[in-house]
């Protein structure tokens, strides 16, 4: 399949809107190319290419409403979507929150296309995995990891005459390496839109280092400690806690962002005056369509600045509930940072513990954002600016709220994928006092 053009999908989409008799109309079409190669045990196990190419069309009827998907183009198929949707909108009830099809809108493009991301071939991906798998087998260690590479198109009209239509592409990568007797293991992600960025022979050292030092794990009593958090480790806090800027959970009470009485937090102190959070379509590392999944055009917004709650997330129908304006869902989240990496944090550390990722993140408190979440790939003891014994891995109690009171210092963001949300994310490392570790794992 090839990526279809602007003019292509414009011609599908308005066949589409053309045949519909509901009062209003959205169709939706995507499509992608996604090339991935798998390894384990210093062997790839799997590669493909797959290809896809859907449409979605919602109509309503009043309030009543109704979407199906297909994913073949003929005139006959394009019918016979948009009737199945129409029948299914006449028999569902009423929707009490329904907001009506967003009208023209004007959208700023944003660079989401690499041409060398979309150019990987399967020889690529291949010599990825085998830069990964050969320098762990010359060293007695075994590597597992996954690449996943797209490219890809979206686009969207509704009988508003709203229209829009851009390309993207994304890499993902991800290495777990492991001592042969399975006592130590390290770990290195990536994610990109560029290829040209990735450098694999370097990534995979940075995992086999970890490997081979955080074999022999020490035990250290649970407790509060000063932690370095490499940015994927706070990613997957940060992204859990953006969950709750919705204005319709905090003004209902239901969000950490909910203030005593009624209303929400905006205008508050909530977080140490060095964070800041944005959301940037236009970010130069970490680009994302202009508009979100209702059409509204994304602009860039500050969540937070300084420490201070300064917007949350008003959909469209809390919006015009509460008298306010409507804000497009963000599609990433860039966190200020300083311009220090991990490696001088650590040497500017006397005593704390190093971890280079967190796993298996569960919710204990919503109110609070209480998370409870293990180390893993590798936890290292500080001492004196210096990385001193490995540490067995830890259960960890710990809000990010919290924790985001709690900084020391932060280093240069780098961008990373939020494990709870498809949010792309830029998050810095980050040195912070008094993090709770409240038991041991005996997981590598």
């Amino acid at each position: 399949m090839s990526i279809m053009t602007e003019a292509e999908a414009k011609t599908i989409l308005d066949k589409v809107i053309a045949l519909s008799t509901a009062d209003e109309c959205t169709a939706q079409l995507g499509g992608s190319i996604d090339g991935n190669i798998r390894f384990a045990l210093n062997n790839v196990s799997t590669s493909g290419v797959v290809t896809d190419t859907q449409l979605g069309v919602q109509v309503a009827f009043g309030k009543r409403v109704g979407t199906a998907t297909i994913n073949e183009f003929s005139d006959e198929a394009l019918a016979r979507v948009v009737r199945r949707a129409e029948d299914l909108a006449k028999l569902a009830p009423e929707n009490p929150e329904f907001m009506p099809a967003v009208q023209r809108q004007t959208y700023r493009a944003s660079n989401t296309w690499d041409a060398a991301t979309a150019a990987i071939t399967p020889e690529n991906r291949a010599e990825i995995a085998r830069a990964s798998i050969d320098p762990c087998k010359s060293q007695n260690l075994i590597a597992a990891g996954f690449l996943n590479d797209s490219a890809g198109f979206t686009a969207f009209a509704n009988s508003n005459g709203n229209f829009g239509y851009q390309r993207g592409t994304d890499l993902n990568y991800t290495c777990t390496v492991r001592t042969e007797d399975g006592k130590g293991s390290g770990w290195v992600g990536r994610s990109l839109q560029n290829a040209g960025d990735f450098n694999v022979d370097s990534d995979i050292q940075v995992a086999m280092r970890k490997a081979s030092a955080s074999a022999e794990a020490q035990a250290l009593e649970p407790g509060k400690y000063t932690v370095i958090l490499e940015p994927a480790a706070a990613a997957g806090l940060i992204s859990f806690m953006f969950n709750f800027f919705g204005a319709r959970a905090a003004d209902e009470g239901r969000s950490f962002l909910s203030k005593p009485g009624g209303g929400n937090k905006i205008g508050e102190q909530v977080f140490d005056p060095r964070v800041t959070f944005t959301a940037d379509p236009w970010h130069e590392e970490c680009p994302v369509l202009p508009w979100d999944g209702d059409g509204l055009p994304r602009e860039r917004i500050n969540f937070v600045e300084d420490g201070k709650v300064t917007n949350l997330n008003y959909g469209r129908y809390w919006a015009e509930k509460q008298g306010k304006e409507a804000n497009a869902t963000p599609g990433n989240l860039i966190m200020s940072g300083g311009t220090k990496s991990i490696a001088e944090l650590v040497r500017e550390t006397e005593r704390g513990i190093l971890v280079t990722r967190t796993w298996y993140i569960r919710m204990v408190d919503p109110q609070t954002v209480l998370l409870t979440g293990l180390t893993r790939d590798g936890t290292f003891y500080i001492e004196n600016g210096e990385l001193k014994y490995p540490l067995k891995n830890f259960r960890f109690n710990e809000s990010p709220v919290i924790m985001l009171n709690n900084i020391d210092e932060l280093g240069r963001p780098v961008r990373v994928a939020g494990d709870e949300s498809s949010l792309s994310m830029m998050i810095p490392p980050m040195r912070l006092r008094d993090f709770t570790f409240t038991s041991l794992s005996d997981a590598v």
